[in-house]
């Protein structure tokens, strides 16, 4: 599987190439976050890349989200490419209906799974059309957040008098993959760290009330059962804010009597990491719509990125109070137009190698209007 680490490629767009009509069915509802910046770095690369983005957003209804994709693909002017997120797997009709009316698609975020992964294979074998996928490797990032939560809890000789270092995981669910991925992650962590007890693994349906709820309780239980808590583990921001608030009521201190992670790299989750409450918050796939993009531009012009993989698998990233400041105001003001998309193509002879990670997101960076060169 390509994982999206490679040299940093630049280039831009051939003086002849093919402006590029693109649609982009998003599974989210208007106003949420990820997927509107989803939605947003697509529309910013495609104005470097000389392409259009057409967005049609589906308000988390499954029934409309395919409704859509089929109205695409009645048109009778069809466009050269479309992207769809296999969210409960509703894209897999669209899919076939692509196949059928010869319109290319690529899937983002999330790929086929299950039977459908059985039934129609991957890229390209049963459905020609279907050119590949482009999704995050959430399992590390959980895995790296647990790390963090652990090497702290060392440093500051956390254990409770069991010795073992004792964490609480709080789950967004226990069904779809990228909850799946990310918990696999801690326990992984978990599982290699003989020293580490995670007392607890609940879910809290991505939302700050209920993990502050679960949190609560479980500090009560902690108390009552003599162990001392090190670490909270969420697989979002609004649950890592929602323990941090339950923490607070509880008498501790977030960040320096306990240490919480979280991951969708939030405005309010680089607030708390820079009031010193929040260890860190995984994430950057928000910007997988920019770099799917960057590959169906490169493919239009001949530079296939299935050379190396149809698969494209690209790394998240951990913000810290050490990089904060690198990427900030990037997330604070949603100005995608700073990133320069054109040097993330892949170069003649190097087709299908990609270099999708933070540091090359922050060396692409313009600077901000008014600030020095």
């Amino acid at each position: 599987m390509a994982c999206g680490v490679f040299t940093l490629i630049g280039g831009a767009v051939a003086s002849d190439a093919k402006p590029l009509n693109i649609v982009f069915v998003n599974p989210g509802k208007t106003g949420e976050v990820y997927w509107d910046m989803v939605a947003q770095t697509m529309q910013a690369a495609a104005r470097e890349l000389d392409a259009h983005v057409e967005v049609l957003t589906s308000e988390r209804n499954y029934r409309t989200m395919q409704e859509l994709g089929l109205g695409v693909l009645a048109r009778s002017d069809k466009p050269d490419f479309l992207i769809l997120s296999n969210e409960e797997a509703a894209a897999v009709p669209i899919l076939e209906a692509a196949e059928a009316a010869g319109v290319k698609t690529l899937l983002l975020s999330n790929t086929l799974i299950g039977e459908d992964a059985v039934r129609l294979g991957p890229p390209r074998q049963k459905l020609k059309t279907w050119l590949g996928d482009i999704t995050t490797d959430l399992r590390t990032a959980g895995a790296r957040m647990a790390n963090a939560l652990i090497s702290v809890a060392r440093a500051e000789k956390w254990q409770s008098p069991d010795g073992k270092i004792h964490i609480l995981g709080i789950g967004g669910d226990e069904i779809t993959p990228a909850s799946i991925a990310r918990n696999a992650g801690l326990k992984l962590a978990a599982d290699a760290a003989s020293d580490v007890v995670v007392d607890r693994m609940l879910f809290a349906n991505w939302t700050q009330s209920e993990a502050e709820q679960v949190t609560a309780n479980y500090l009560s239980w902690a108390s009552r059962k003599g162990i001392r808590p090190a670490g909270v583990w969420a697989g979002n921001d609004p649950m890592a804010l929602g323990a941090i608030k339950a923490i607070s009521t509880a008498g501790l201190v977030p960040g320096q009597d306990i240490q919480v992670v979280g991951l969708n790299w939030s405005e309010d989750a680089l607030r708390a990491i820079r009031a010193g409450r929040l260890l860190l918050t995984d994430g950057g796939h928000f910007l997988l719509g920019g770099w799917s993009i960057v590959l169906l531009r490169d493919y239009a012009d001949g530079c296939d990125f299935a050379t190396v993989s149809p698969r494209i698998e690209v790394k998240t990233a951990a913000i810290t109070r050490a990089n904060l400041a690198s990427v900030s105001d990037l997330i604070r003001t949603r100005a995608f137009e700073r990133i320069d998309f054109t040097r993330f193509r892949a170069r003649a002879g190097r087709c299908g190698q990609y270099d999708f990670s933070i540091d090359a997101l922050i060396s692409s960076l313009a600077p901000l209007e008014g600030t020095a060169d």
